[in-house]
């Protein structure tokens, strides 16, 4: 094995992050061979941008399926532009896809918003070679360098829906630590591996692709963060939530414009509880009393109601059906209300 290494970047409106997660990646001390770009169909003239600081050769045509390869500092650097928004999993499907038909050892997979510095492929370099390891994982920290435990961790099944069980700051004084999970933030996956398992699962849209996808991972090897490899993450996606007090009681709420992006979380993770849950009665129990604590907090805190229950009650069926309509969620919330 050559070692050669792709990264794949999903992007979606956030042009100017885009450029300084792919400047970091031209920037590495130890250069990736090729950089694939996926582009979701932005509308914020993102490719302008991209042809701007040389990424691309030309502008392509929008609303169509379309791409190209340049070389900047030695890098191929391919440009995806997808027809229509297909959401992070789509985006990460379609690189996936295209880096191991292409050949290429290693997929290294990020988000636009991920910066790795400058020695971080470097210092996974030597761990390539590692007995029964299928995938390296950066250690991942915000803008001002702090550990996001959250986006690292293990699996517990046992306790109904998929719990993701956080690193510890022991873990990461380890040289090596084996985990269970990392998110799409600087995951360098072996080709052998997706040989095994197959592309992201791009029905997820968004969320909890990246558990689903190192559940299977883990099915045919480890997974090894290397606490010394850091990549820094902007988290750059809308939060969204605001909060809102009822008879002295707050809770965090999602304003209904915003409702949308709820309805794959839940899906996805009831789906994934529903088909690795080792505690049957355990998972269906959760899914109940989470369903119900949902049900009285729409009640007690939010507005349109009919349409919220409706909306939170089509994901918890279509996670316990497998229904992957994902333009379910705005036709409930958004169409109906237009009609």
């Amino acid at each position: 094995m050559s070692n050669t290494v792709c990264a794949v970047v999903v992007t979606f409106n956030r042009k100017e992050l885009l450029i300084k997660c792919l400047d970091s990646l031209v920037a590495q001390s130890s250069k990736p061979q090729a950089i694939y770009v996926v582009d979701n169909n932005s509308t914020d003239n993102t490719e302008e941008l991209l042809l701007q600081h040389n990424y691309i050769g030309y502008l392509p045509q929008k609303d169509t399926l379309s791409s190209q390869e340049i070389t900047k500092d030695g890098i191929a650097i391919k440009y995806i532009r997808l027809p229509e928004n297909l959401g992070g999993a789509g985006g990460f499907y379609e690189g996936v896809r295209q880096a191991y038909e292409d050949d290429y050892d290693w997929v290294w997979i990020m988000d636009d918003d991920a910066f790795p510095t400058t020695s971080c492929l470097e210092n996974l370099e030597e761990y390539y070679d590692l007995e029964d390891t299928v995938a390296l994982a950066s250690l991942k920290v915000d803008l001002e360098g702090n550990v996001l435990y959250h986006h690292r961790g293990f699996f517990n099944f046992s306790h109904g829906l998929p719990i993701q069980e956080h690193i510890t700051d022991e873990d990461t004084k380890r040289e090596l630590t084996d985990i269970d999970m990392a998110s799409f933030v600087g995951l360098l996956v072996k080709r052998d591996a997706i040989e095994k398992i197959g592309f992201p699962k791009r029905e997820f849209f968004i969320h909890a692709d990246d558990l689903e996808f190192c559940i299977r991972l883990r099915s045919v090897g480890k997974i090894k963060l290397v606490n010394k490899s850091i990549i820094k993450h902007a988290e750059g996606s809308v939060k969204g939530t605001y909060k809102k007090t009822v008879l002295g009681v707050s809770a965090d709420r999602r304003p209904y414009d915003k409702l949308w992006i709820n309805y794959f979380m839940q899906r996805n993770l009831i789906w994934l509880g529903r088909k690795y849950s080792t505690n049957k009665l355990s998972f269906y129990t959760t899914v109940l009393k989470n369903y119900l604590m949902t049900l009285t907090g729409i009640i007690i805190f939010d507005d349109n109601k009919f349409r919220r229950i409706k909306f939170y009650t089509n994901s918890y069926l279509d996670g316990l059906t497998s229904n992957f309509d994902n333009n379910k969620a705005k036709e409930i919330l958004y169409k109906e209300r237009e009609a």
